[in-house]
């Protein structure tokens, strides 16, 4: 049931992704929900889960996109398995370390992502900065958004299931 999880989520984010990315000027957007949802399966989950999922949603990605395929896969696979291994030994769970997180990934992702497309002579970045922050704090607010709306989901299922008893 897990595994279905993730692969919904995974299938959910690239849809809304490629989705979106048509409805913003240049074709581009400042979040990436794909590399929020790696991150999220990564803090719940794990290394080793994170790791697939990054792998599996990057090389998606990749394919649907323009570029090199494997260089977003493999960036995405390193930020999965750091994330959840950071994730499994601190506690983050309290908004601040979750949203600082979401930014370290981001920025990671970002670094990693370009610096194969430099080291490769594919492709140059002059002056990223602005982009990989603007980047950074959308993915973070989502994630934040993201991670409030799933935890709050069961206790109003909850909720609604004790409301329905006490009214028989």
């Amino acid at each position: 049931m897990r595994t279905a999880g993730v692969l919904i989520a995974i299938g959910l984010a690239l849809a809304l992704q490629t989705t979106l990315a048509r409805f913003v000027v240049g074709g581009t957007t400042a979040i990436d929900l794909v590399l929020v949802t790696v991150v999220y399966i990564a803090l719940t989950s794990g290394p080793v889960s994170g790791m697939l999922a990054g792998s599996l949603a990057g090389l998606i990605q990749d394919q649907l996109s323009t570029g090199v395929p494997g260089i977003g896969g493999l960036a995405k696979s390193v930020v999965g398995f750091v994330v959840g291994a950071i994730g499994q030994q601190f506690i983050i769970t309290a908004a601040l370390p979750r949203l600082v997180t979401f930014i370290a990934a981001t920025a990671a992702y970002q670094v990693i992502f370009m610096g194969l497309y430099v080291v490769l002579g594919l492709r140059s970045f002059p002056s990223p900065w602005k982009a990989i922050a603007t980047q950074a704090l959308g993915n973070a607010l989502v994630g934040m958004v993201a991670f409030t709306i799933i935890e709050a989901f069961p206790g109003v299922m909850e909720r609604r299931r004790i409301g329905r008893r006490s009214r028989h």
